[in-house]
């Protein structure tokens, strides 16, 4: 970040944090969810700071973790929190510029700043971090687990995983490909795929360390809290959806119209579906597991309990590591409209349902599910491309690149 042009950008990025913002942002839905709003987590280290048990209410959901550490060492201010956030932002455009570098074996290439620029001035990132929602320091740690993951430096990144999943347990998702990316190599190997190049009985160690720092986290999170209530307040909320807040996700609205004695199946069935996807495409992709993980972030956009905008942000951003794929997207301006159509509808039919009151939960549903169909159609186009890339095309046809 010593580049002058990148410094440029940082400047114009703390600017736009210190940028007057309307106060409603910190309560929009599709920028914060329950489980990563400013506002309850401000609630939260007030009641802590009083001696009152945040969890014994139903409103505070973060991560104990959080709680201590903006109670004591990073309290949360007007002037503070816009600096905590632009730089977790900052942290994971640099840990995004980082794996692109190891990704191609060079120390320096052209396409840093234009990595770095689109993270940092990304809408879908932009506005959850004008928003203050947790959500941005849930992307910071994403990113710098795999760059970790890509430098082969394991425990590092393990570590860094822990925290996250203390944050946002949908994470765990990611768990498989980042231990198989530790044992591995980051470059590019989607258009020569072959066999997985590591042992992959070499996770098995790495594995138990990851449940070792899960746990050392969990004992910490218990000292905080005096007791175990904060299970049930955080990773439970991502099993059992306690809070029907809307957001842009599939969730809320089905389990709204939801009768009550065939919750537990569904929610079963929601949460077991997101781990079908792991292992066919782990296996698929074992040439290049980055983009195993890419793929698995994009599942989470789409399928995630309570997402925010800054998810699928996490995903367009990371289209950045992948140039390769580009040529071969099926459908990037009609998944691009979509996108674009999405946004103007979320915050109109949100507008029009909440704040003017001339519309229902339908309206905002219904761009919920556009915004979806979105996620979804850049997913697709991603697997597509990631699958064509490894087809050569000869004068007299096609042929398979594959060892």
């Amino acid at each position: 970040m010593d580049d002058p042009s990148l410094l440029a950008l940082v400047a114009v990025r703390v600017a736009l944090a210190f940028a007057p913002v309307p106060e409603t942002f910190k309560y929009d839905q599709q920028l914060s969810s329950p489980l990563t709003a400013y506002s309850r987590l401000r609630e939260g280290i007030y009641l802590f700071d009083h001696g009152v048990d945040p969890y014994s209410g139903g409103s505070f959901r973060h991560s104990p973790l959080l709680l201590s550490l903006f109670s004591t060492a990073l309290p949360l201010t007007r002037y503070t929190s816009p600096v905590l956030w632009t730089a977790a932002d900052v942290l994971a455009a640099w840990a995004l510029a980082r794996i692109w570098r190891l990704r191609t074996g060079a120390k320096y290439t052209k396409r840093d700043k234009q990595v770095i620029a689109l993270y940092l001035f990304n809408p879908y990132i932009l506005l959850p971090s004008l928003a203050l929602s947790t959500s941005s320091i849930e992307n910071s740690l994403t990113l710098l687990s795999l760059m970790f993951a890509s430098r082969g430096r394991a425990s590092a990144s393990l570590f860094v995983f822990a925290i996250l999943i203390h944050i946002s347990l949908p994470s765990l998702l990611l768990l498989v490909p980042i231990l198989l990316l530790s044992i591995s190599r980051p470059v590019s190997s989607l258009t020569v795929p072959h066999p997985f190049a590591g042992d992959p009985k070499g996770a098995l160690p790495l594995l138990g360390e990851f449940l070792g720092y899960t746990a050392l986290l969990s004992f910490a999170s218990t000292l905080v809290c005096g007791n175990w209530s904060w299970i049930e307040k955080t990773w439970g909320a991502f099993i059992t959806l306690p809070d029907l807040t809307p957001n842009p996700g599939l969730w809320w609205y089905f389990f709204t119209e939801m009768f009550d004695h065939f919750r537990p199946f569904f929610l079963l069935v929601f949460t077991v579906h997101l781990l079908i996807y792991i292992a066919p495409i782990c296996i698929k992709f074992q040439h290049d597991m980055l983009y195993a993980v890419f793929l698995l972030v994009g599942i989470l956009a789409v399928f995630k309990p309570y997402p925010t905008l800054s998810d699928p942000g996490l995903f367009i951003s990371m289209f950045s590591l992948f140039p390769e794929t580009y040529p071969y997207l099926r459908h990037p301006i009609v998944t691009g409209l979509i996108h674009l159509h999405a946004s103007l509808l979320l915050p109109l039919f949100n507008s029009l349902w909440l704040r003017q009151g001339t519309g229902n939960a339908n309206f905002f549903y219904a761009s919920t599910l556009v915004f979806g169909m979105g996620n979804g159609a850049a997913l697709l186009d991603a697997v597509w491309a990631g699958l064509r890339v490894a087809i050569g095309k000869l004068d007299d046809g096609y042929e398979v690149v594959q060892e």
